[in-house]
């Protein structure tokens, strides 16, 4: 049986791994530690945790701050809030400066659910990924979350981590290998489209395969967890070989990772694309499933773009 836990999940306890690896590693949130699952590592090291209330820009100054004496300071927050509300603090100090601060933006896409369109963050890997000197993670799984976490430790300089509320399957394996920082993961090989996903539109990705496979559609699914710095070699691979994209995630279509695969694709391999994502709207109240649903993130709403990039292509 598959198993289903929260990315948030495996950020909170790769922090309490880190806390007794390193004592420079320092964590900070938003008053919304029960959330981040930060308070794991208050309860474990409560002299290196500090919860700086409800003031985003204070926590990603603060955390400048510690990077500058030193610390590994991981700041914490809804992503929509982290990215949002600190900016200014995370694009003129954090990474002009290009300081060695981590920041964990959890509760990203709809499947914040019932929270509804303020708390559900669609933009913030737009937000993230155009700033200079920021690295832009986005985990499918419990397992990516802890590895990725751990592997932004150990990365010098600013790293963003969005991270979700609602659980989701496993799909990566991390038991015996790191997690590589810029780069993808072919999950299945295909010679038709290539279907390139980012979080949990990865195990969705794996879903539409089997469908489109019963349909004679050969769909290889590259995960791609890194948005920034992209896998640019393994992403003009699978263009040479398919000759078309479906990019799938969970965010805004506009300036999201598809944004990304394009902006690379057209410049080095011109290739068809269709992307699926959030079109432009903002999201509204409902269970994760009823909104993945009615957005079309799901593995229907891949097929659907597949089934028109193989018309483009020929």
């Amino acid at each position: 049986m598959a198993d289903f836990k929260a990315t948030r999940n495996g950020y909170g306890e790769a922090l309490v791994e880190l806390g007794a690896k390193n004592s420079k590693v320092v964590v900070l949130d938003a008053d919304l530690s029960k959330s981040t699952m930060t308070y794991m590592f208050g309860e474990k090291y409560p002299e290196r945790f500090f919860n700086m209330g409800i003031a985003e820009q204070n926590l990603i100054g603060t955390a400048a701050g510690l990077s500058a004496a030193g610390f590994i300071p991981f700041a914490s927050s809804f992503g929509i809030f982290a990215s949002g509300r600190a900016y200014e603090q995370i694009r003129n100090i954090v990474c002009y400066a290009k300081l060695n601060v981590k920041i964990g933006g959890t509760h990203g896409g709809i499947t914040v659910g019932e929270d509804g369109a303020t708390h559900q963050g669609l933009e913030e890997i737009a937000l993230m990924r155009v700033i200079p000197n920021m690295t832009v993670i986005v985990p499918a799984d419990f397992d990516e979350a802890k590895a990725a976490t751990m592997a932004a430790c150990e990365y010098n300089g600013p790293v963003y981590l969005r991270l979700g509320r609602d659980k989701v399957e496993t799909i990566t394996d991390y038991s015996n290998r790191p997690f590589e920082i810029g780069k993808g993961y072919v999950l299945a090989d295909g010679s038709d489209v290539t279907i390139a996903a980012t979080g949990l539109m990865s195990a969705f990705a794996l879903q539409a395969r089997s469908a489109l496979a019963a349909k004679g559609v050969s769909a290889a699914v590259i995960h791609l967890p890194t948005i920034k710095p992209l896998d640019t070699k393994l992403l003009y691979e699978y263009a040479q070989k398919t000759r078309a994209f479906v990019t799938c995630e969970e965010h805004q279509i506009a300036c999201g990772m598809g944004s990304a695969v394009c902006e690379f694709l057209s410049q080095n391999i011109p290739t068809p694309v269709k992307m699926v994502g959030v079109n432009d709207v903002f999201g509204e109240s409902g269970t994760p499933k009823e909104l993945l649903e009615a957005y079309g993130l799901n593995a229907n709403g891949i097929i659907k773009a597949v089934d028109e990039v193989v018309k483009l292509k020929k």
